[in-house]
């Protein structure tokens, strides 16, 4: 494998497959999280994510239907599509509620900072505002009846 640039990203072989599950899943949602592309792609289960939560599973690269490395490269392909798309970033902190309070969950056996945050990593589309009209002369001009 190769490795992924900004030059070479959108010819790698899962880029097809990432832009159809990255626009499905912002019409549906607004936003994408790895998960959501990782189950939309076929990748991984909902049941499983739920298993996850549920702290039946250690954490979640053990559930991905794909080796490591590949998971890797379709999340970096992924930051690189997003940033295209004007995707606002958003951490999101993913936490278990257990009988002593809150655990968070991880995503990655080696427990990586940047391999954790990738995975919690959410790209948000972002809502512009809609302008003012400006305001006509006529308008500013225009008597005050009473």
């Amino acid at each position: 494998m190769k490795k992924i640039t900004l030059e070479n990203y959108q010819s790698d072989k899962y880029y097809p497959r990432i832009v159809r599950a990255v626009d499905g899943i912002l019409e549906r949602r607004g936003f994408v999280s790895p998960t959501e592309l990782f189950v939309e792609m076929g990748l991984l289960s909902v049941q499983a994510i739920e298993e996850w939560r549920a702290g039946r599973i250690p954490f979640l690269e053990r559930a991905i239907q794909c080796n490591l490395s590949e998971a890797n490269r379709i999340l970096r392909v992924f930051r690189m599509h997003a940033h295209d798309l004007n995707l606002r970033p958003s951490v999101t902190v993913y936490v278990r509620r257990t009988g002593g309070g809150r655990l968070r969950l991880r995503f990655t056996k080696s427990g990586d900072l940047k391999l954790e945050e990738a995975y919690a990593r959410h790209f948000v589309k972002v809502v512009s505002k809609r302008r003012r009209q400006p305001v006509r002369d006529s308008d500013e001009t225009a008597p005050c009846v009473a």
